[in-house]
């Protein structure tokens, strides 16, 4: 369809809202003007859009000035007008909604992972200077949904993408349930076109039955409760296509498996006949055990309101109910919309207003992120449409996102809950601390007093919400830096070496400066406490170690390896005989020690693989006659005051304080402890696997004979695994 101003117009004056025509009109003027030699892909005059958007607004009676920007949201970024001129003509207001609705349209979301997040930042600052600036560009991006058609395919999937990744969860957040419905069809049909079109057809085929059916059930109900005044609403529908496509393709459920499919919706006047009504719908049809949903007691975070259940009728066939009151049906329908629609309006700013506070906490929360990887996350978090609300023994509602555990649920409470958490009861039942809530659960936590208890650094992995993350690297980065630093110094050497990075302090120093940190304690307690993963800047950190390296000499390889004159010192306190500068790396097959005896293995382009001299790897390998010139002779260096890593395979009878007896042992002979994981075994037994730095052979014999000697101990063996 092709949008025109007189459209605009007469639904205008069709209404009973009243707007500024004069102001509509010149905007109208403008836009055209600057606009005349523009097309759109369709091939349709380009102004025949801004006016489609401001059509679409029309439906939730945004202001005038709503209006106006959404005819103009298009013109500074598109024509040589200026902002300037805009806000001299039409005000302010206008002024600033344009400028916001640019802005965001100048926001790629298809970029890499650390610009996507600052761009998905701009447009959460936009939003929170003037919500209508978001809902303009829901509109905008509606339209455009609508006529994608005309688009290439590469552009359909792009746009599809970005529509179903930000504006589709926006719009839920936002309470507009019908643009969030429609923009996820559209996007699935081009994304998924086959997948579309099977459950289009699957609903088409019993279309007719379909209609029959939930005309029946109207008629059942509207006789039910017609001694109610005024009548109820009665309205029958059919689930989207992307609701269901997710219950087929993602939860793996068959067509007959959905219950909610077929749906009525029941609108009367009060709350009082909402739960009336309920009554008299359990009566007239067998309800579906857990399939009840109270969301007028316990509203969702963008106020949706209503009650669900799912029924059975005589028929055989499942379909859900939702009663609500007319102004739930304005809300559920129209959102934050709704406060333009059906009352004298709301300012567009955000300040003050209790339902924009989920903005205003993804926005605080980046301030502090150190790691674009955490606000990327806690964006996809905060705008999943998928929530939980669990209990306080009090009765007050926690609203948290799917898959949050008791952790996430004592920092929602207050940070010093968390920080003091130490176990938590679910229903009055003690619960694991990954335990992930459900709706309905009734949670407790416990907490302690003691001045230098504080937050565990596993929970950064258990935790769900960016809210409980942020405040236990906070505590962390508060309370622990000597042990941040320490811990971050040991990940950052393992992870150097797992990379067959050697370097010195001042590489380590410029690695620090370009992750923005003044000082190099700085930035390895800025790993300790989780400000910043290793796997997300060690590409980058080897590349700037291979371009600081000297031009090779051609590297050794088959023909150019031989027996040579010198032997001299390597890094890691390993000899090579003939070959000096060259990278050493430890074979994880064997994982040689100071004391076993080593032979080396010149790779191609990863330096000297040291393995044990009894290897079975490095035996099968020396058989190979291609190989033969590749194995050259290697030693350990003396003196070197260097640590080795080595793996312990434990064999125990299962017993309380087995770990706690067996790390004793080990902090005994002062010996750190790199890793440590159990595990039950079938026939009783545990299985413990521990890592520790040590010096030598020597060294680790002497640990295993102790271990030995713990009660319970059945076996005690070094691992080839690093």
């Amino acid at each position: 369809m092709v949008y025109t101003i007189e459209m605009l117009i007469d639904r205008i004056t069709s209404g009973d809202k009243t707007y500024d025509l004069d102001k509509i009109k010149a905007a109208y003027e403008l836009a055209a003007e600057a606009h005349k030699n523009q097309v759109r892909s369709s091939g349709e005059p380009y102004i025949s859009h801004p006016v489609a958007v401001a059509y679409i607004l029309l439906d939730f009676c945004m202001d005038t000035d709503t209006i106006v920007a959404a005819l103009l949201h298009d013109v500074v970024e598109d024509t040589d007008i200026p902002l300037e001129s805009i806000r001299k003509k039409f005000g302010e207001d206008v002024a600033l909604l344009v400028d916001g609705v640019t802005k965001i349209g100048l926001v790629p979301l298809n970029t890499k992972e650390e610009q996507h997040a600052e761009n998905i930042r701009k447009i959460l600052m936009a939003m929170s200077k003037d919500i209508r600036v978001i809902i303009i560009k829901l509109a905008d991006r509606l339209h455009n949904m609508r006529t994608l058609a005309c688009r290439p395919p590469e552009k359909q999937r792009k746009t599809s993408l970005e529509t179903m990744s930000f504006y589709a969860p926006i719009a839920h957040r936002l309470g507009m349930s019908d643009v969030k419905e429609e923009m996820e069809d559209l996007a699935i049909s081009y994304l998924d076109p086959y997948g579309f079109k099977a459950i289009e057809e699957q609903l088409d085929i019993h279309k007719e039955q379909r209609d029959t059916f939930i005309d029946t059930i109207k008629a059942r109900i509207r006789e039910r409760i017609s001694d109610i005044t005024p009548p109820p609403v009665i309205e029958g529908r059919v689930k989207s296509i992307y609701s269901i496509y997710k219950k087929v393709y993602v939860k793996g459920k068959s067509f007959d498996e959905i219950y909610d499919i077929y749906a009525v919706r029941v609108i009367v006047q009060t709350v009082i006949e909402c739960y009336n009504v309920l009554g008299i719908i359990h009566d007239m049809f067998r309800p579906i055990p857990y399939r009840f949903k109270d969301y007028i007691a316990t509203p969702k975070p963008n106020r949706y309101q209503s009650l669900h259940t799912t029924v059975i009728g005589r028929e055989g066939i499942p379909f859900e109910v939702q009663i609500r009151t007319q102004e739930m049906h304005n809300t559920a329908q129209y959102g934050v919309a709704a406060h333009w629609k059906y009352k004298a309006g709301i300012s567009g700013k955000v300040a003050g207003e209790k339902r924009f506070d989920w903005i205003r906490q993804i926005l605080e929360q980046q301030q502090e992120a150190d790691d674009v990887e955490q606000i990327t996350e806690a964006i996809k978090v905060d705008l999943a449409p998928d929530d939980v609300y669990v209990f306080t023994p009090k009765g007050d509602v926690i609203t948290l996102p799917q898959g949050s555990t008791v952790i996430d649920f004592a920092y929602a409470i207050h940070t010093q809950v968390g920080n003091k958490m130490t176990g938590a009861k679910v229903g009055g039942r003690m619960a694991s601390f990954d335990y992930k809530l459900k709706t309905g659960d009734i949670v407790e936590v416990m907490t302690t007093n003691s001045p230098t208890y504080g937050p565990n650094r596993n929970g950064l992995d258990i935790v769900k919400t960016n809210e409980a993350k942020a405040k236990i690297r906070a505590w962390f980065k508060r309370e622990c830096r000597d042990e941040n630093i320490a811990e971050g110094k040991n990940a950052v050497e393992h992870e150097f070496r797992r990379n067959n990075i050697f370097a010195d302090e001042s590489f380590m120093e410029a690695v620090a400066k370009r992750q923005h940190f003044d000082t190099l304690d700085d930035f390895y307690a800025a790993v300790g406490y989780g400000g910043v993963k290793l796997s997300k800047i060690m590409q980058r950190v080897k590349e700037a170690y291979l371009k600081l390296q000297k031009p090779a000499a051609p590297a050794p390889d088959a023909e150019t390896v031989v027996s040579a004159s010198v032997a001299k010192k390597q890094s890691k306190g390993v000899i090579i005989e003939g070959i000096d500068n060259c990278l050493i790396r430890f074979a994880q097959c064997c994982n040689p020690l100071p004391g076993d005896e080593i032979i080396g293995f010149v790779t191609r382009g990863y330096g000297v693989a040291i393995h044990k001299h009894d290897c079975l790897s490095a035996k099968r390998s020396m058989e190979d006659p291609a190989n033969k010139d590749r194995w050259v002779n290697a030693m350990w260096a003396v003196n070197e005051d260097t640590t080795y890593r080595a793996t312990i395979d434990i064999i125990a009878e299962d017993r309380t304080a087995l770990i706690a007896d067996i790390t004793t042992a080990i902090a005994a002979s002062r010996i750190p402890i790199h890793e440590i994981n159990a595990h039950f075994l079938k026939n009783g037994n545990a299985n413990v696997i521990l890592t520790i730095e040590i010096a030598g052979v020597d060294q680790l014999g002497g640990i295993i004979s102790k271990l030995k000697k713990i009660q319970g101990v059945i076996t005690a063996e070094r691992t080839g695994k690093m």
